[in-house]
Order: structure tokens, then C-alpha cells, then sequence
């Protein structure tokens, strides 16, 4: 099993459609006990939760989100995580929208800490 996502900071590595997450979002994970949860924003979304259940690397969740337009959104997301060459964590990421039309696929990744300069 991959580490904990306790504390991470993760972001999607390409754009969705407008009004969804994207490069600009950042989620930033708890875990504890089987149990997982986020907060996101940034992009398109104003403010994003998410809540859900892990078992070894499958992360099963739903999400609520708060776009910068006034409408809000909710769905339900499978994820795999995954431990890169470089000790970075990815999610891989199935989705379907439950408030709206629409499904896919996408990829978050751990953010590289940038040293203080």
C-alpha cells in the first residue's frame, strides 16, 4: 500500500472542461483510520470537499463543489493511488458527475515543495 495522504498537497496535471478543477486547484488531503477527506479550491472552483473511505490503494469518495459562478456541483469519484519513481504520490481517477450530466477520467499529483529562496 502507498503512504498516507496525510497532508499532501495534490493538483490535476491537465485542465478539465471549464468550470471544473484544474492545474490551478489544489486539494489538500487528511487521512485517518480507512477514513479520507479534503479540502479544494482554486481555478474555476471557489471552494471544494471532499469525504470517502480508502482501502489499500482504491479510495472511493464524493465531492461537493462551489464554482466561482454561484452554482454548485456534486459527484462521486473512484481513485487508485499510486507511489511515482520519485516517491511522489498520484491519484488516478474515475468520476461521474451526480448533480449534472458527465463522466471521466483524470490524474492529480503530489506538488513538489518549492524551496525558499
Amino acid at each position: 500500500m502507498a503512504r498516507s495522504l496525510d497532508g499532501l498537497v495534490l493538483s490535476p496535471v491537465a485542465d478539465q472542461a471549464p468550470g471544473q478543477v484544474g492545474t490551478r486547484t489544489r486539494f489538500t488531503y487528511h487521512e485517518q483510520g480507512g477514513r479520507i477527506w479534503a479540502e479544494y479550491e482554486g481555478g474555476d472552483v471557489e471552494l471544494g470537499r471532499l469525504v470517502g473511505t480508502r482501502a489499500g490503494d482504491r479510495i472511493d469518495f464524493r465531492y461537493v463543489q462551489l464554482k466561482r459562478d454561484g452554482q454548485t456541483a456534486s459527484g462521486h469519484c473512484v481513485s487508485v493511488v499510486v507511489e511515482l519513481p520519485d516517491g511522489r504520490i498520484r491519484l488516478e481517477e474515475t468520476w461521474e458527475w451526480e448533480s449534472q450530466q458527465g463522466s471521466g477520467t483524470s490524474v492529480v499529483e503530489q506538488l513538489v515543495e518549492q524551496p525558499l529562496s
